[in-house]
């Protein structure tokens, strides 16, 4: 099972932390192809360089983790608002010093321990502006907890999906913002510096700063890479639904590429503004990457995919090379996708580029049949969202 996920933070399984109805929950198996003995919970926790706070402090930051101080919840456990001193770490006075997000590990069964481990072990030693920042941990008597940096702007995916007057539409520059930022994570953690397969890769572990800088969350079902002459990782199949690599799912064979394929899955949710699975769309459209493969290389039929909310703010020529990039991110066989390292030059391109906007270039609103009013362009950089942001469903572990 796993942790809390609602957050807009990280959390072991999926949104905050923990797996979500999107996410997934559960341990996943050893390595078949290490051949180092794994550390011990000792020899993680004191490697970790975190803060190691008593359940005290954590019960005084979050004012005895009052109802209203909840962020988000989930099947794992739930994420409280708090507050500590900058410099000390000690408990500070609501409103006064660093805010934090604690998530706090449901007090039943090992796997939820198992996925709080591995968020130590990978965040407490990694450290990169695209990744959640750990600041600490408690582990006392039944108590778990995780202590996070707060994330005001909440996760991509309610950004996304969320409906409501304090959740306004993401323009276009912003999702392209976000997209490179979350793809400079991920490469971060392919590198040979951290060698690490997040195997998690939605859009509820995005979580955005006050200046929709994205950086990744939920580590608790992060592989260490191959090692060796090994090509894949042996692991049970854990994920979500949607987002995982076919391949993955049909043989346990985790790599690079599986989260490469996750990335493409994102992209696509970025680009058309659906989510991956959604029941509750008619049968032939429920699986977005399904539905929307037969359309994202038609100048004329690309429209259908776009999110009419952003109409009228990209070229056709952006449209065109997004969706480019998200098909090669998706292909069937692993190999024929791109690295991260790719993507992320393709994204800088993008962005770099005079194709963000729809100056000098056809405006995709020209084959759209879309009503006026989405043509607005919505003030998303200034808006609020309210903490329900954070709210992220119960999530189940993929099985072949």
């Amino acid at each position: 099972m796993g942790f809390c996920l609602a957050l807009m933070y990280v959390g072991i399984n999926s949104k905050y932390g923990s797996k979500e109805g999107n996410g997934l929950s559960g341990s996943s198996s050893k390595v078949s192809s290490v051949s180092v003995p794994p550390r011990s919970e000792g020899e993680i926790l004191q490697s970790s360089n975190l803060k190691s706070f008593s359940f005290n402090e954590l019960k005084t930051a979050t004012r005895n983790f009052r109802p209203d101080s909840v962020l988000g919840e989930g099947g794992f456990g739930c994420v409280f608002k708090g507050w500590i001193d900058e410099h000390t770490f000690a408990p500070a006075k609501p409103g006064t010093g660093m805010v934090i997000a604690a998530k706090r590990l449901n007090q039943e069964g090992f796997q939820g321990h198992q996925e709080w481990l591995t968020e130590i072990k990978h965040l407490g030693q990694l450290y990169h502006p695209n990744l959640v920042k750990l600041i600490g941990y408690c582990l006392e008597d039944d108590h778990r907890l995780l202590v996070y940096e707060f994330m005001p702007k909440g996760s991509l995916e309610n950004h996304l999906f969320r409906r409501g007057s304090y959740v306004q539409p993401l323009s276009w520059n912003l999702r392209m913002k976000i997209a490179l930022g979350a793809a400079k994570g991920l490469a971060f953690l392919h590198s040979d510096k951290a060698k690490v397969i997040y195997r998690d890769f939605k859009t509820s572990n995005i979580l955005l700063d006050s200046n929709y800088n994205a950086k990744l969350s939920d580590f608790g079902l992060a592989k260490d890479g191959p090692t060796g002459s090994q090509s894949h990782v042996s692991t049970r199949v854990m994920g979500t639904y949607g987002y995982a690599a076919p391949e993955y799912m049909a043989t346990g064979h985790l790599t690079a590429k599986s989260d490469v394929y996750s990335f493409g899955v994102v992209l696509l949710e970025m680009l058309s503004g659906r989510r991956a699975i959604d029941k509750n769309r008619p049968s032939r459209e429920q699986n977005l990457v399904e539905w929307a493969k037969p359309y994202l290389q038609s100048k004329r039929r690309i429209f259908q995919v776009m999110d009419a909310r952003i109409e009228g703010q990209y070229s056709l020529s952006a449209a065109l090379k997004a969706a480019t990039l998200a098909i090669k991110c998706l292909s069937n066989e692993a190999k024929f996708r791109p690295t991260v390292f790719e993507v992320v030059k393709a994204l800088e391109q993008l962005q770099d580029s005079n194709d963000t906007g729809t100056s000098g270039n056809e405006p995709l609103k020209n084959f759209s049949h879309s009503s006026p009013r989405h043509q607005r362009k919505h003030p998303t950089e200034n808006g609020n969202a309210k903490a329900a942001i954070y709210h992220r469903p119960s999530a189940s572990p993929l099985r072949t």
